[in-house]
């Protein structure tokens, strides 16, 4: 290794992507253009990035699998940032597997952790634990050390654990303090005050609370019957029965938990359920019977009752009843939580992280592009989907992969 290419990677491990171009800017070898790429990715030109670090791999020969599979990590992280999940996970196992080999642990670990990443943002919550339990942090050094607490502490918050959420956030401030990289430091300055913000609802007769993810965790840890709205369920305490994809069990639900202790008619049931003003017989037939099949689904939890004009929830034990919403209204709030990471996202990224047809999150971008709340940037496959931040408002409770948005 030359001296300008030592020079240009000790730039980058600091966060001084400028600097390091000002070493490599002119050269075309393998490793400069590697450099080059991961300070291009540094700096936001993401595309860019990604073609040189092509260039890169293309450029090592056969006997250089170890600097081949350095492009592969360093690559699948740019496509992590761009929101491009088509590529296979295979090439960064293998690319692992390669590194692990040549015992050069501090990229191996890179490698499954950009894969811990990966899972996490398109909601499969247990293989992400997997593997970043594979992580051994005390071998990274303090930047990815940061990186890593960081990813155990949101997918501790996906499970509601707030604890160990902060404590992990707590321990990603000191690694990123030790590595003195900015950008790093932000983030972890974002994410520890995003855990104070109003993370959901609680609707009330007499209005609605803003309550922070501790004391949504308290109150989904409660015995109160919970009818949740930003993970489309219901429960009490240990007990939980998700209604993602039942969408008119779960309206019927929450229709009969926002009128307790009171009852509901049965128009105001057939209208919030099967979206229509003007029922006929055949709508309250199909009433009694999706109302027969809520009964099954909670009866350990609740009976619910006929009345002389609709119907009443009347919880087991002297439960309380709360209605859980999300911390902003509308159907797509999970898609616009996905979006206000900043991060520019592709409609199959977005369809994948959501578990949604490719169909669905295009009409469901289509109005919130109407009503101004999101925005769209190129064209055709290039085509890429940005929403302002969500400014005093943490999302995570909206983020999991069964949240329908259709």
């Amino acid at each position: 290794m030359d001296s300008l290419i030592a020079a240009s990677a000790r730039a980058l491990a600091a966060g001084d992507a400028l600097g390091a171009l000002k070493r490599v800017a002119l050269r075309d070898d393998p490793p400069a253009l590697a450099l080059r790429g991961i300070a291009m990715a540094q700096l936001g030109e993401h595309p860019r990035a990604r073609e040189l670090l092509k260039r890169a791999a293309r450029g090592f020969g056969a006997h250089e699998e170890l600097a081949r599979a350095r492009c592969v990590v360093a690559e699948a992280e740019v496509a992590m940032a761009m929101r491009d999940f088509a590529g296979s996970p295979r090439a960064l196992a293998a690319a692992a597997t390669t590194l692990e080999a040549h015992a050069d642990t501090a990229n191996a670990l890179q490698a499954w952790l950009i894969t811990a990443r990966r899972l996490l943002l398109l909601g499969r919550l247990d293989e992400a634990a997997a593997a970043l339990a594979k992580l051994d942090a005390r071998g990274l050094p303090p930047s990815l050390r940061a990186v890593a607490e960081l990813t155990a502490a949101e997918l501790a918050l996906r499970s509601l654990r707030v604890g160990e959420a902060r404590m992990a956030l707590a321990r990603a401030h000191a690694a990123a303090e030790r590595a003195q990289v900015p950008a790093l430091m932000a983030e972890v300055t974002e994410a520890r005050a995003a855990i104070d913000n109003p993370a959901a609802r609680r609707l009330t007769a007499d209005g609605e609370q803003a309550l922070r993810l501790d004391e949504v965790s308290a109150l989904l840890a409660s015995d109160a019957l919970v009818i949740d709205a930003c993970r489309r369920g219901l429960g009490a305490g240990d007990q939980w029965r998700p209604l993602a994809r039942r969408p008119v069990l779960f309206t019927l639900a929450r229709s009969l938990a926002e009128a307790w202790p009171g009852d509901i008619s049965r128009e105001a049931l057939i209208e919030s359920a099967f979206r229509t003003r003007r029922p006929d017989e055949t709508h309250r037939a199909r009433l009694r019977v999706e109302i027969g099949r809520l009964r099954a689904l909670v009866k350990t939890l609740a009976t619910i009752e006929a009345t002389e004009r609709g119907f009443i929830l009347k919880p087991r034990a002297g439960r309380d009843v709360a209605v859980l919403a999300p911390p902003i209204d509308g159907e797509q709030a999970s898609l616009v939580a996905l979006l206000s990471d900043g991060a520019a996202w592709s409609t199959s990224a977005l369809a994948l992280a959501l578990g949604a047809s490719q169909r669905t999150v295009q009409r469901a971008l289509a109005d919130l592009e109407d009503y101004g709340r999101v925005r769209s940037i190129g064209r055709a496959r290039a085509q890429r989907w940005l929403a302002p931040p969500l400014a005093g408002f943490t999302t995570i409770l909206l983020l999991p992969a069964s949240l329908p948005i259709g």
